[in-house]
């Protein structure tokens, strides 16, 4: 056995357990259209409930204040003498290279391959939605960050751990508050590990070797070598902490989306007279009952999940970033970080889609999935395409593997406190798994990075219900303040 085989075996049994555990699930008696068995994780009903939840209990504050919150995000309204490291900008631009990764490329892929083309468009509406929830936990982020040296205010410190912790101790809940943050900090440390790491060092090292010659390229057994190259990478930006990881970020995701954009749109308009077939089917296929009741719900259920892990609403990883905004006002910021979903899910993950989707290239690709499948579909068009989706992929993975150890750190110093040795120690791990993730296959890593993103969510949307309505009534003093 060759090393990258090695480390995908012992890997493979950790990834059973993971998921056994999170993705506990019903038995549907349902069939989806590729024949398989569908069954419901429950962790999936929580996600959505809460989306369509807090959608209806803020008045859909996604899209009455839609425009509100691009101005915000692009400094329209600035606070230039008020706490915070970063700008506006800079706080979803870091945010967006947390989401926006290779779950909307790769991730797209697997949805449609699993249930169809429809599910693109069940990931859509799931982003639509789950603007709402990336609101109220943003909101939280800034409203209850720490500053970890008082004399410092630009020092800060927060996320779902802190306002977990913190708010719920005010409501004579302490138990409950450390219970709940502990749990998310442990279940973030995995995440950024598994879906903020390894997932991307994985399918970026697929693409890669994908375009130098699959099993007669150089790389071949050699994803350890690739993992070191970037692992390297990742430490020279890590080492510098939020500041150069937020300027790093800010400079990294407009140009990267916008090759990936630039892409798509040449993809589209080669293919532009079937572009009204292809909505069409997205559209018609998600609803369908040409295969049965189970191609519907294998759609949906696969959209679901995908957009989920592309865009993290209701985890509440994007509140550890977007507390370091430099702003007095939390719901100002968490109208902002409502873009977040919006950009990741709607543009760029409906953008692949339908690359695919145009293409054809699901139909005529037989078994692969993945960033393989985007591949192929770009490279029906111009057959170059795919070395410069190379280069998009190891951007999207590289801007998310430090966003995620930023994660990461956070939560370590957390529960440790911010020991120089417990972050030296983490990020050595970190990078370590990086080499792990570009060797192991990609099944075992979307198993395990699933489970341990997914799992963020138990304790942070029980603490966004119990402070739904702190954050309704400082929405209504803002906006009236708008108003005046």
């Amino acid at each position: 056995m060759n090393k990258d085989s090695l480390i995908n075996d012992a890997f493979s049994k950790l990834a059973d357990i993971s998921e056994s555990i999170i993705f506990y699930s019903i038995d549907l008696n349902l069939v989806n259209a590729a024949g398989d068995s569908i069954k419901l994780p429950l962790i999936l009903l929580w996600l959505v409930a809460a989306s369509v939840f807090f959608t209806f209990y803020f008045g859909f504050i996604n899209i009455r204040y839609f425009k509100h919150s691009v101005a915000i995000s692009l400094n329209r309204y600035p606070e230039p003498n008020a706490d915070g490291e970063i700008s506006s900008f800079q706080a979803l631009a870091a945010s967006l290279s947390g989401t926006v990764g290779l779950g909307n490329i790769a991730g797209v892929a697997v949805a449609i391959t699993i249930g169809g083309p429809g599910a693109a468009l069940w990931m859509a509406i799931m982003g639509m939605f789950s603007m709402s929830t990336k609101f109220i936990e943003v909101a939280l982020g800034v409203k209850y960050r720490h500053h970890a040296e008082p004399e410092n205010r630009k020092n800060i410190s927060g996320g779902p751990m802190y306002y977990l912790r913190d708010a719920l101790n005010n409501r004579g809940m302490p138990y409950l508050g450390k219970i709940l943050a502990t749990l998310f900090a442990v279940a973030c440390i995995g995440g950024a590990i598994g879906g903020g790491n390894m997932f991307q060092a994985n399918q970026s090292f697929a693409q890669v070797l994908n375009v130098t010659g699959g099993d007669d390229s150089w790389f071949y057994g050699k994803g350890w070598l690739f993992g070191l190259i970037m692992a390297t990478m990742v430490a020279v930006v890590i080492i510098g902490g939020i500041k150069s990881i937020a300027s790093a970020a800010s400079r990294i995701v407009p140009f990267m989306a916008g090759i990936y954009l630039l892409i798509g749109f040449v993809v589209i308009a080669i293919n532009l007279s079937s572009l009204p077939d292809a909505l069409m089917i997205i559209v018609t296929s998600a609803f369908s009952l040409q295969a049965g009741i189970g191609g519907f719900v294998g759609a949906l259920l696969a959209g679901v999940q995908r957009a989920t892990f592309s865009n993290e609403a209701g985890l509440g990883s994007s509140a550890i970033i977007h507390a370091t905004a430099q702003t007095n006002i939390p719901v100002k910021q968490g109208i902002a970080g409502m873009m977040g979903s919006f950009v990741d899910t709607v543009i760029i993950c409906m953008m692949t889609a339908l690359i695919i989707v145009i293409s054809g290239a699901y139909k005529t690709t037989d078994g692969i999935a993945g960033v393989e499948l985007t591949s192929a579909a770009m490279g029906s068009a111009v057959s170059w395409f795919p070395y410069v989706l190379s280069f998009c992929v190891v951007l999207f993975a590289y801007s998310t593997l430090i966003t995620w150890y930023y994660y990461g750190e956070k939560c370590l110093a957390f529960l440790f406190g911010g020991k120089r040795w417990v972050t030296l120690s983490f990020k050595l791990i970190f990078c370590s798994f990086v080499v792990v993730g570009a060797a192991a296959e990609l099944g075992n890593v979307i198993r395990f990075s699933d489970a341990m993103m997914l799992s963020l969510a138990i304790p942070n949307i029980i603490g966004l219900y119990i402070l739904a309505p702190e954050i309704k009534k400082d929405l209504k003093e803002y906006l009236q303040t708008l108003k005046n």
